[in-house]
């Protein structure tokens, strides 16, 4: 009798083979799985945005639900009952941290005034002719442009001067310039010094004193995650520096609700609208594959004498993010 074909054990070639292998196999894949989700998840336990790649993955931790649902699944397959108590831990961490952060509820007080307010990344100025005719389209009465270098704020001024003849702007090239555009009244503010433009100003809307401040920090770039932090840092500190008036902060924060340094700025009070109209997770960046993969990283944050409502994305040609277009009334007291 051939004694391979005999014993289970030896394969043809004479070979040992061990019993379980597969299993062992399925088992080191879930712990490989579940180890990189928990160093992501404990980041966001412990509040902290980590180093990189924790960052960068942080983006988009709702769709780490991918990767240990399937390491739930081979722990199952190889009956790894402890991996499998640990990657229940994992999903239900990530179930609890996918809930809306921050505070939500209605404003006290009447309506005095609304408030159309439209933020959109225009990737280098590519964008700026869809975005000229989104604006025509929609009637935002304030519209914060990121990236908007020197042609496109030539075009902003030639073709939406007369609808919307106040500004603020911080002049630059490739993605350093910044615009802001309203139809009502601005007296300048400093603004938030940064890498890139990020101009201020306060709005006379209706006889009410509104403060705007558009945001566009640095990406959390591998090797620029301390910039990344200081900048989201320094909006945190002009959220909080005049707590009593009215603020619309608006724009690509390059940070989503799952990093700890967006988290502070909600920390001040600050409310976003996308969440309040029930559209905190919808995608806004990569916009090529913001229907089925992204994360939210434009924003429009009001302060609690705002309601929000009819919070929409609107997907621009030659830009990699959408905008965000959002109805705002302002009430009369907290």
């Amino acid at each position: 009798m051939d004694t391979a074909t005999a014993d289970p054990t030896v394969t043809g070639g004479g070979r040992e083979r061990r019993p379980g292998g597969g299993r062992r196999f399925g088992a080191w894949c879930a712990a490989l799985l579940f180890a990189g989700v928990s160093v992501v998840a404990g980041c966001r336990t412990a509040d902290t945005d980590g180093i990189t790649p924790v960052p960068q993955l942080l983006a988009f931790l709702p769709w780490l639900l991918v990767p240990t649902a399937a390491g739930l699944l081979l722990t199952l397959l190889a009956r790894w009952w402890t991996g499998a108590v640990w990657g229940v831990v994992l999903l239900g961490l990530l179930a609890w941290f996918i809930e809306p952060y921050g505070k939500s509820g209605d404003p006290a007080g009447p309506p005095v005034a609304g408030l159309r307010v439209l933020t959109s990344n225009v990737e280098f100025g590519q964008a700026t002719g869809a975005l000229i005719d989104a604006v025509r389209r929609e009637e935002p009465d304030v519209v914060f442009v990121q990236e908007c270098e020197y042609t496109c704020d030539a075009a902003l001024r030639r073709e939406l001067a007369d609808a919307y003849p106040h500004r603020r702007a911080v002049a630059g090239g490739g993605s350093e310039g910044s615009v802001i555009l309203s139809r009502f009244p601005l007296e300048a503010t400093e603004g938030v010094p940064g890498t890139m433009g990020m101009p201020g100003a306060v709005a006379d809307v209706g006889g009410h004193t509104v403060r705007l401040q558009l945001a566009h920090p640095m990406p959390p770039l591998p090797g620029q995650v301390r910039l990344w932090q200081r900048e989201l840092g320094r909006l945190r500190d002009a959220a909080a520096a005049a707590p009593d008036t009215p603020t619309v902060l608006a724009g690509d924060f390059n940070a989503s609700q799952d990093h700890a340094a967006f988290r502070r700025i909600l920390d001040t009070g600050l409310r976003d609208a996308a969440r309040l109209d029930g559209s905190d997770r919808t995608p806004t960046w990569p916009a090529r594959t913001a229907e089925a993969f992204g994360t939210q990283i434009d924003h429009v944050l009001v302060s609690e004498e705002f309601a929000a409502s009819r919070a929409r994305f609107l997907d621009l040609p030659d830009t990699d993010h959408r905008a965000l277009v959002v109805d705002l009334t302002l009430h009369g007291g907290r």
